[in-house]
């Protein structure tokens, strides 16, 4: 709702160079969203400019993502559109919606209608959910996030409300009043209760004791109660969808190196295997396939010991790779072409690979594809690592292959830690301590940011607005401007600033010109200043770097890379 709010607020003051700006709240009576005849009591907030106005056949157009009015309100405001594709759509989801009056030189007025009792839509956008509000029902949103985590969940107590809500059925039975120690536990996480029925069994006969969960919620509730060795999770599981039970999963310091085997449509295998899954069963799911299911997960808890492959051309790179990434229950294994890294595979089983672009006997491109083709190979994690800017048709071509993209640049090596204790599933607790504090540091955004002041210069209200939130929920404090100019002015007015995130093509003054003159300041010569880049504009990297910035990142923004990228200056 703040966000709303603030988007509307923002581009009134944008648009409107003389008279006011009004912000009205009120109930409307009676109010029916769209062509809907339902209708229902709703909070009214409205905010009225004396602005520019929109014509009439170009009301509708400004809703859809990248449209202004018209071409020469781009160049004289800046950026590519007024960001109410956003705001249209979280007022959908909701329950409310965004209307518009306005008339051309005199002024709009943008209304956000929001129901004062409403329910929250269960299913995805794109899967087709019902627009419709039912008026007179209770909201059903999904639990407060817990201050704890950060990650979008609550690690909840066994007799909470999720607690409450995996009471299972009379039909359906599991192990939880039977465990002992030593037992292997799995729990299975189904909405469908014939395979989750089939699911215990098979788990009975292959020497699991079971847990079972019909909603994503109780899932979770079980997992912190119980701590199971490994998860069979539907990922079209109600209350908690199964694709965010997942990544809780696999953030939580305490539960990621549970193996969790995925069960869904085969178009999205790629996906849950990128998000930290060890398997993957297609629907619809056979007893045989649910056996092959718990074998593999049985021989992947037996293994004590993980191997990695290490492929990088250079000598020293290669051994601080495997300084970093092994030790303790993970041999990792350097290999400096090619032709070597074909004969270690050939030659032992590994786990995870990390690969880097250039190698003096072909590109790592081509030994990407040529493993990947064999079936042997073709669910070993790769994480690429390298310093080679990508053009968007390799980045494309690399995403079909490799579960992650580390950026040698940002010189993050607690990401590529991070990434290779997700695929080969190391329990934290057991990593050496320095190994620990750099996952710490780089899980515990809340202790380097918090507290923080960032200056965001960008002309696009959309990027300042996804960027705010998720820097204000990370505890920092956001001001904003919207040229460089502007930020010249924001920053002097608040030299307590502690980073700069700098968008390069901006109108009145580029982030070149900006940053130059930032540096020009004695009190700012230090300051860190992340350009914000196009990835298609070669050069832009050199350029960023020639006037001053500290470092760079292309659009669109990977927010965690950024995040990783922001932790490293605000450590110094």
């Amino acid at each position: 709702l703040q966000q709303i709010v603030l988007n509307l607020l923002s581009n009134a003051f944008k648009f409107t160079s003389e008279g006011e700006v009004l912000l009205n709240l009120g109930v409307a009576k009676g109010w029916a969203r769209g062509t809907s005849k339902r209708t229902a009591d709703a909070l009214s907030i409205s905010v009225v400019d004396t602005g520019i106005g929109i014509p009439e056949d170009k009301q509708k157009l400004i809703f859809e993502a990248f449209q202004q009015a018209e071409g020469s309100t781009s160049r004289k405001f800046g950026g590519t559109g007024l960001g109410l594709s956003i705001s249209r759509e979280i007022a959908r989801l909701i329950g409310g919606e965004i209307r518009v009056e306005s008339t051309e030189g005199e002024g709009s007025t943008f209304t956000l209608y929001l129901p004062v009792k409403y329910r929250a839509l269960e299913r995805r956008i794109s899967d087709g959910a019902d627009d419709d509000v039912e008026p007179g029902t209770e909201p059903s949103l999904p639990a407060p996030v817990s201050a704890g985590n950060g990650d979008g969940f609550a690690a909840q107590p066994a007799g909470g409300a999720a607690a409450a809500s995996a009471a299972l059925p009379e039909q359906l039975t599991d192990d939880r009043a039977d465990l002992l120690s030593g037992d292997r536990v799995a729990l299975v996480l189904c909405e469908d209760r014939g395979v989750a029925r089939m699911a215990v069994e098979v788990a009975h006969e292959q020497g699991f004791k079971c847990l079972l969960a019909l909603r994503g919620d109780a899932g979770l509730a079980l997992v912190h109660e119980f701590m199971p060795d490994a998860v069979i999770l539907s990922m079209e599981v109600p209350a908690v969808e199964g694709s965010a039970v997942l990544d809780h999963l696999k953030r939580h310091p305490e539960t990621r190196h549970i193996p969790v085997h995925a069960i869904s449509d085969a178009d999205r295998e790629r996906e849950v295997r990128a998000a930290g899954a060890v398997g993957y069963l297609a629907q619809p799911v056979s007893r045989k396939a649910l056996a092959g299911a718990f074998d593999g997960l049985s021989s992947f808890l037996e293994r004590r010991r993980k191997a990695v492959l290490v492929v990088e051309d250079s000598d020293v790179e290669r051994q601080g790779l495997i300084d970093l990434i092994g030790g303790g229950d993970v041999d990792a294994v350097g290999v400096g072409s090619r032709e070597e890294a074909l004969a270690e595979l050939k030659k032992q089983h590994f786990d995870c690979m990390v690969l880097d672009l250039k190698l003096p006997d072909g590109s790592g491109f081509q030994l990407l594809e040529s493993i990947k083709r064999a079936k042997r190979f073709r669910n070993l994690p790769v994480i690429v690592h390298t310093a080679k800017e990508l053009t968007s048709r390799e980045e494309t071509r690399l995403k079909r292959f490799a579960e992650t993209i580390v950026v040698k640049d940002v010189r993050s090596p607690e990401r590529l830690l991070d990434e290779t204790s997700l695929h080969l599933h190391r329990v934290e607790a057991r990593l050496p301590a320095e190994k620990r504090k750099m996952l710490d540091h780089l899980h515990n955004a809340d202790a380097v940011f918090d507290g923080k002041k960032v200056l965001i210069v960008d002309d696009d209200v959309r990027n300042v607005f996804a960027l705010a939130s998720v820097f204000e929920a990370h505890g920092m404090e956001v001001v904003f401007a919207e040229d460089g100019k502007q930020g010249l002015k924001a920053l002097e007015e608040n030299p307590d600033v502690h980073l700069v995130l700098m968008d390069i093509m901006m109108p009145e003054m580029d982030g070149y010109e900006a940053t130059r003159t930032m540096r020009a300041m004695p009190q700012f010569e230090q300051l860190p200043i992340v350009a914000l880049t196009a990835k298609a504009m070669k050069g832009d990297r050199e350029k960023s770097i020639a006037s001053g910035a500290s470092d760079y990142i292309t659009k669109p923004v990977d927010v965690d890379q950024l995040l990783a990228l922001m932790r490293v200056w605000l450590y110094r």
